[in-house]
Parts: structure tokens; sequence; C-alpha cells
């Protein structure tokens, strides 16, 4: 059979291990620190039955898989039965895992070994079907199957393997005796060991986060059919009483509890838990457990920064971080096809409701990125209000009262569009669509910095003397302000109440002061006719009669009275006709007005046939006369 890509990859990457490891000196056992296994049984060989055939249930693919892996795990590990003449069954035992330099590859072999015996009774399952015979050799497979499994679970139940490794062998254990008593027809002992697997798979599944507990949960759900079907065998009243009093047996899943609870803790310390919005995720990439742990300390950092720059920078640097560990989800996402849609029928549910753990982590972390990137931006107002001249703003700072380059109010303005596109990409967010309370939050973000961005856009106006458009401005700021400031749910990362209260204090005082500019230059532009300041004018004296103005130009050459070439009025153009009857007219027939050429007849021929015979002096006529 023919290795597939995948194992050909598999292989190499083995012989490399394998060459590493002899490459490397053994150091005495007391120096070496005790390794301690861990091996995701059920995730292993669910994985290794999809790639492998199983998707669409040929047993025989997965069976030469299974024979193809052991063999390459017996080199690789250097465990070989025997030679090229001779064979000498060697097993996996305690020593080869007590080594300094083990691997937990060689708990790989008797679960590749159960898994091939496995695969092959289900073949030879689906061949019974039309040989009945094959029923006998089926039954022997899931025996030997049953006792690589039990080698399986004494090597797991050592120190050696954690808590984890220990629950998945005993549920494995479990339930491959389940299936060879179903085969036999023991219902009784059938019904509790596929409980019993049932039992630990569905403690690990509440052990375990939350992008890891599909599998096991897929896993409880399989076992259900057979479950019901041993109970109707049995009895229901006898098989129901008897599955209820197996989580209280000794020596069953006596310790089952303990377990489950150092299975817990192992998997608290070795993935980093993040809450938000109420809302707790396992951060299983490193990169992002790096920058989460990185970034807890960033308030104070930045309270430490001598000025704006050094936080700018400090800011940005973290920006290319967060960049990577958004990378990072992104990769884990595209290697693993189940992460890539969200679980249907749950749109509209709570935050984040509609999305598994590794989305909604992806989530937080574009959050993360757009907050950063608008606490940035914060930073670059507050250094550009530090050069601002301000005309509402009675005490200067000494940047804005010294020299330098100075900031213009439509600079500020600009940088409070680009944090509005911020919060916009806040809102939205995916997964975050649905969610009432955070599209409340960023609602009142926004109106808060629209407010700051009417204020600076009335103060250009101001600047530019247009009264009327600038009191409108203030107004419309004054609004953004007072509805932003009487929302029910600000931001939590962002509150701005303080700023807005003195913003609308501020614009009070605004509205007053540019109503006073626009009627301060009325009454200069009639204190100018009063004293006799000549005023230029573009329309002609005619047109302004009713109004007394001192205009220079009417004493020049060319004086502005009247406009003697009156302007262009538009008129309606002389209609054309076109003659478009002539190709629909019928004219009367002239045939009787036309000269036929044939009318004369044999006169006509005779005629000129005499004018001949006469030219020439010869002719019938002559010589018979």
């Amino acid at each position: 059979m023919v290795e597939s890509k995948a194992e050909k990859a598999e292989v190499g990457r083995e012989d490399v291990e394998a060459d590493k490891e002899n490459m490397d000196v053994e150091e005495p056992a007391a120096d070496a620190p005790m390794k301690v296994f861990t091996v995701e049984i059920l995730r292993l060989i669910k994985d290794m039955q999809l790639q492998h055939g199983l998707r669409h249930g040929d047993f025989q693919r997965y069976r030469g898989y299974c024979s193809r892996r052991v063999k390459r795990l017996r080199k690789t590990l250097n465990l070989p039965q025997g030679d090229r003449r001779h064979y000498k069954k060697r097993n996996v035992t305690l020593a080869n895992l007590e080594k300094p330099n083990s691997d937990e590859r060689f708990l790989h072999i008797p679960l590749m070994l159960a898994e091939r015996t496995w695969s092959y009774a289900m073949q030879l399952r689906q061949e019974s079907n039309t040989e009945p015979r094959k029923r006998f050799h089926l039954i022997e497979k899931l025996r030997k199957s049953c006792v690589y499994a039990l080698q399986l679970q004494d090597l797991c139940a050592s120190d050696r393997c954690d808590a984890r490794t220990k629950l998945e062998a005993e549920a494995y254990s479990a339930w491959i005796h389940g299936s060879l008593h179903f085969e036999l027809g023991l219902w009784q002992s059938a019904a509790e060991n596929l409980k019993k697997a049932q039992v630990i798979y569905e403690n690990l599944a509440q052990a375990m986060p939350e992008e890891e507990q599909t599998v096991y949960r897929a896993k409880v759900e399989e076992l259900q059919p057979s479950l019901r079907y041993c109970a109707y065998n049995v009895g229901e009243n006898a098989s129901v009483n008897d599955l209820l009093e197996m989580r209280g047996q000794a020596g069953l899943l006596g310790n089952l509890s303990h377990l489950v609870a150092q299975t817990k803790a192992e998997s608290m310390e070795a993935f980093q838990m993040m809450e938000w919005r109420g809302r707790s995720v396992t951060v299983r990439p490193e990169k992002v457990r790096l920058f989460l742990l990185s970034i807890q300390e960033l308030g104070r950092s930045l309270e430490k920064a001598k000025d704006y720059p050094a936080k700018i920078e400090m800011l940005e640097s973290v920006l290319l971080d967060c960049k990577d560990a958004i990378a990072a989800i992104k990769d884990e996402i595209k290697q693993d096809p189940k992460l890539r849609q969200p679980a249907a029928g749950e749109a509209g549910g709570p935050a984040g409701g509609g999305l598994i753990g590794i989305q909604y982590l992806l989530a937080y972390m574009s959050y993360t990125r757009l907050k950063l990137t608008l606490e940035r931006n914060l930073f670059l107002v507050a250094q550009a209000k530090l050069t601002l001249d301000d005309p509402n703003v009675a005490e200067k700072t000494p940047l804005a009262s010294g020299g330098g380059k100075k900031t213009k109010p439509q600079d500020l303005s600009r940088l409070y569009e680009i944090i509005l596109q911020n919060v916009t990409e806040m809102q939205q967010l995916g997964g975050m669509e649905h969610d009432a309370a955070y599209q409340a939050e960023m609602e009142q973000l926004a109106l808060s910095f629209r407010a700051f961005r009417c204020y600076y856009i009335a103060i250009t106006l101001v600047a530019m003397k247009r009264w009327r458009e600038a009191v409108a401005m203030y107004e419309r700021s004054r609004k953004y302000a007072s509805d932003a400031s009487s929302s029910k749910t600000p931001c939590k990362d962002f509150d701005l109440r303080g700023e807005l209260k003195q913003l609308i204090a501020t614009i009070e005082g605004c509205k007053f002061s540019a109503h006073a500019y626009s009627v301060l230059e009325d009454d200069t532009a009639d204190d100018t006719v009063l004293f006799g300041k000549s005023q230029k004018s573009s329309k002609p004296l005619y047109e302004r009669l009713s109004h007394y103005k001192e205009d220079a130009t009417l004493n020049s050459r060319n004086p502005n009275v009247f406009k003697l070439i009156p302007e262009m009025e538009p008129i309606p153009a002389k209609p054309l006709f076109f003659d478009l009857a002539l190709n629909f007219v019928d004219f009367p027939s002239l045939d009787d007005k036309i000269e036929q050429k044939g009318s004369t007849g044999k006169g006509a021929t005779a005629g000129m046939s005499g004018f001949v015979k006469g030219l020439f002096g010869w002719g019938g006529g002559g010589a018979s006369k």
C-alpha cells in the first residue's frame, strides 16, 4: 500500500528526532528530572482515524496505517522485535518509560496495536454480513485489542503519566472491553464498561477548557445508543439501578473525583485563562500568553514615561507584539477546519455567545489592538494640545505661548476623525454585533469624540470669521456632549465624562463669544459708512440706489453705473423641419408616357435593311426590274 505525503513527512520527522536522540549523551539519572508524559488518547486516535480512512468507513486503510505507524515507532525508539531472520517479541514495559531519555511515544505503540486489531475487527464486522463465519475472527481480534488496551492502561497507571492520561487510558480500555462484551451478547458487562467510559469522558469534558470539550462530548453521544440497547436487553429496571450504583462501587471509579480535580488543576496551569465581558477563554498560543502577560504592567510603564513621545513609542512597540499575537491565533484557526465557523444558532445570544473559544479570543485580541491604537491617538491629541493656541482657554501652556511650530485646530479635528474611524472598527468587531451592552458603550464613545471634533471645527470657523457656522457647530458639539454624558452605559476603558462636562461649560461661553463677534462685525460695517470709508461693490449703481455707499470707482474712468451690454438670455431656437413623408408616398405609374423599344415591330427592321441595300445598289427589287 502506498504511503501518503503526511505519513512520509511523519517518517522524516521521527527519523530526525531519532538521530537527535542518538547524538545526545546520556546523563546520570540522578541529575535528570523525571518526565511526566501527557497523551491525549481520544483526540489522537480521532485525528488519525479521520485522516486515514475512517472518514469514509475504510477500516482496511486505517489498519494498514496502524501497522506502518507501529513499525516506524519501533525503529525510531530502537525497540525492534528481533532481526531480519529471527523474531523475538518485545513489549513496552515500565523500564522503557523510566529511562532518562524516555519518550512518550513508547505509549503510542500499545495504543496503535490496539487500534490496529480494533480496525481489523470492524472490517470483519462489515464482511460478516455476507460471511457469518467471520464473526469468530472478529471476536478474536477484539480480545487481542483488549489485551493491548490493558497494557496501555497499566503503563499509564505509573507515576510517569499525568492524571489526564490515566483517565483517558482507563476510559479507552473500558470502551474496548465494552465493545467486546457487546459483540458477545454479555449485556450487563457491556453496559457497565460502556457506562464507565461515558462517565470518565463526561468528567473530562467538564475539567477541560471549552475548545477541548467537543471531542469528549461527541464520544459521550456516540456511546448513548449502545447503552440504550444494552438496557433494553438486560431489562430496563435492573439495568438502570445497576448503572446508577456504578459510581459508588469501590475499585471501579473510586479515585475518579481525585483524578478529575488533578486534571483540572494541571489544565489551569498549562493554559492561561483570559476573561472578557463575563466570559473566560483558555489561551493556548504561546505568543498570545506572553503578550497578555506583558501588557499587565503597561499602565504603570506609561505612568513612568517622561513625556508623550515616549508613551507613544511604547504603545507602538506593544502594538507590533499584538499584531504578532493575532497572527498566531489566525494561523491556529487555519490549521484546524473546525475552528473556522462559529456555532450555528447562537448569533443572538449573550456577549460572544455565537463564537467558540479561539474565535472569542481573536475578537478580544482585535479589541485590544484597537484599544491600544485609540490610546496612542489620544496621546497624539494631548501632545498636539500643548502647542495649540486655543482662544477659549485662559491659561496658556509654555509650549503654546512660546515659539516653535504651533498646532492648528483643523489638525486636531483630523486626529479626532481618525479616532472615530477606530471606534467604528470597534463597533464592527466580528462576533460582537449582537451584544447590546457593547454596542451601547461604543455608541457613547463615538458621541464623545464627535463632540470634541465639532468643537475644534467650530474654533476653525471662528478663525475664518464665519460666525453663524461656528455657532451652529458649537451647538452640535454641546448636544453630542450632553447625550454622551447622560448615557447610562459609559465605556469602562475610556471614561470621558469629566472632560465632557468641562467641554459643555466651555461651549456655553464660546457661543456667546461668537455671537458677540458677529454683532461687533456688523457694527464695524455700519461705522465705515458713517465715517465715509469707501467700499467696493460688484453691483452697478442702478441696482443699489436704495443703499448709500461710498464707491471710489464712480469717480474713475470706468465707473460701474450701468451695464450697457445686457446679459445673454436663453431663447427658443428656430425649429427645423425634415420631410420624412417622402419615403411613404406612392407615385402614379408613368409607363404609358415612356416609348417602348419594340413598339414599331417588323417595320423598323425592314427599313434598316432597305437602307443598306439601296446604298450598295444591290437587292432583290432592282434585279427583278
